[in-house]
């Protein structure tokens, strides 16, 4: 299965959901398709979705899914990538209201670079992306916080003067 997050930000992604629309119609995508569209006004078609899920139905789809389509929030890349879920990360862009910026392209680069994530810039990608991540084998997300609060605590040692 293909879950769809787009977040909770009030931003419409209708660009993403229309090519997934598109794929699954042309037999591209065969694969059940759900998601969670947040506040896009476009309806799709050819799979289901509501428009936000609570906690619990949010688990269940996302456990369910082989792959997880989503935008370049960082939270739910780093949630998808935790449950060990193939990732595809779409970058909203600024220019089609999607988001106030780009940064979504830096924060797709980052977890890319680690080999965590398929990261794509333009849905035009979307379909060699799905066909990239069933073949591809991501590294497993290793948490740095201990080693954060390890340095911020020597940091404060060393620096803490009697």
């Amino acid at each position: 299965m293909i879950f769809i997050t787009l977040g909770s930000q009030k931003f419409q992604f209708n660009r993403l959901l229309k090519t997934v629309d598109e794929l699954v119609e042309r037999g591209i995508i065969k694969e059940e398709v759900f998601a969670q569209i947040g506040y896009s006004d476009y309806k799709p078609t050819s799979y289901n979705y509501k428009q936000f899920l609570d906690r619990d139905e949010f688990a269940a789809m996302e456990g369910k899914a082989d792959i997880v389509i989503t935008h370049g929030g960082t939270g739910a890349i780093i949630g998808a990538v935790k449950k060990e879920k193939k990732v595809i990360a779409v970058a909203r862009r600024a220019k089609y209201g999607e988001h106030v910026d780009d940064h979504q392209l830096q924060i797709i680069k980052q977890f890319e670079n680690q080999n965590l994530i398929c990261g794509i810039t333009d849905v035009n990608e979307l379909e060699k992306a799905v066909d990239y991540v069933y073949k591809h084998t991501f590294d497993n997300y290793k948490s740095n916080t201990s080693v954060i609060i390890e340095n911020i605590r020597n940091f404060i040692q060393e620096n803490i003067h009697d």
